[in-house]
């Protein structure tokens, strides 16, 4: 028997999937008992879950939820969801155990982080301890870290290199090619093709269209400078990940800075981006003034260059210097970007006054997601409408 709604799922199934999901109250209605598996997935919803959980089942008279105070059974629970829920699923109930039960701490145990399902929020939180770790936990953590960061290269790498050069390579093209080599054949002959002879059965290029002469000179400069407060930790490993596949790439110079209330600059550390997330330091205060007054310093072709601020725009400096700053470097050539999140969560939080005040001076400042990031890159180095290609992209979505 199916639901009617064309999906084929039994009405027993969803019943079994509510009575999971409501966690077996009296007055839950699903009337559904449970056996075997189902009773061991029920159990680990319920120790996060349920009434001592912090939220979501809450089933008055039942007993209090928890993992329990020890690493033991902790990990238990994790081997646990492991095995009975999908990957998915077991990164939010990880990130959920964390935030709603505080297991922070147990995270300084290495066999807590053997245990673990490696995803972009655990390290965000390995990475705001980084100062506290003990040493036995130092290099459980940096696995944990390499596994995740080796993942997104492998699923974002390729991208950003194939939609970054073709956007260099278009960057350079020229109407008048100096040598037979440069000439890009393919849009030459569709551009002339109002110009074919079918008598002759040949075309006559009116003009032709091809690149500049290749060099292995350095056509753009990057610098990505990331907000490092405990807000944007997910976007400091994913722009980790990308300064150091951009930094890659010959064609491009790359600089990588934090900030909080200080400055670091880790543009040394980009063939390694487990180093560069291990240099950054979660959790402090802001100071976008400072870090943009930095980066002034490291343009040096403005019209050559490219500065993705990553940042939720809450100034903890002197604001209407910041706005200062940015205004003499559009002025001056440079193409500045502000992501306020580069990150699949979502809608971020962020300062609206200070992105109304960069977009009046013609710097619009979105969130950016991972898969987006390089045809965003690709824009910002063809010179393209940043608003009207993210007003696009969000369509997209």
């Amino acid at each position: 028997m199916t639901n009617g709604s064309g999906t084929g799922e039994s009405v027993d199934e969803r019943l079994r999937r509510w009575r999971l999901v409501l966690g077996g109250d009296q007055a839950d209605g699903t009337g559904v008992a449970l056996a075997g598996d189902d009773v061991r997935m029920d159990g680990a919803l319920e120790r996060l879950y349920g009434a001592g959980g912090g939220g979501g089942r809450p089933r008055p008279g039942r007993r209090g939820a928890g993992l329990g105070d020890s690493a033991p059974s902790v990990a238990r629970w994790l081997g646990d969801i492991r095995a009975y829920f999908p990957s998915s699923v077991v990164r939010v109930m990880q990130k959920d155990a964390i935030e709603r039960l505080d297991l922070t701490r147990l995270l300084l145990e290495p066999e807590m982080l053997d245990a673990v399902e490696p995803d972009v929020h655990l390290v965000g939180t390995l990475l705001s301890l980084n100062k506290v770790l003990p040493d036995k936990a130092r290099e459980s953590a940096r696995a944990v870290v390499r596994t995740v960061v080796r993942d997104l290269e492998r699923r974002l790498a390729q991208k950003t290199r194939s939609a970054v050069g073709g956007a260099l390579d278009r960057s350079a093209r020229v109407l008048r090619p100096r040598r037979l080599a440069d000439v890009d054949w393919d849009r030459t002959i569709r551009a002339n093709l109002r110009h074919y002879l079918p008598e002759q059965g040949t075309l006559v290029p009116e003009r032709l269209i091809g690149y500049g002469r290749r060099r292995q000179a350095v056509k753009r400069d990057v610098v990505l400078a990331i907000d490092q407060s405990g807000s944007m930790a997910a976007s400091v490993v994913y722009a980790s990940v990308f300064g150091a596949v951009l930094a890659s790439m010959r064609s491009l110079r790359t600089s990588l800075v934090v900030f909080d209330t200080s400055v670091v600059d880790l543009t040394d550390q980009l063939h390694d981006p487990v180093e560069v997330l291990f240099g950054t330091q979660l959790g402090g205060g802001t100071d976008i003034n400072r870090a943009v007054a930095y980066c002034q310093g490291l343009v040096t072709r403005p019209a050559e260059t490219t500065l993705v601020l990553i940042s939720d725009l809450y100034e903890g400096g002197v604001r209407d210097e910041m706005l200062q700053r940015v205004a003499a470097l559009t002025a001056a050539g440079v193409q500045v970007v502000v992501l306020l999140a580069l990150s699949d969560e979502g809608a971020p939080a962020y300062d609206h006054d200070n992105a109304a005040a960069l977009a009046a001076m013609g710097v619009p400042a979105f969130a950016c997601t991972p898969d987006a990031f390089p045809g965003l890159m690709a824009a910002a180095i063809e010179r393209r409408d940043l608003k009207e290609w993210s007003e696009r992209a969000a369509g997209d979505r």
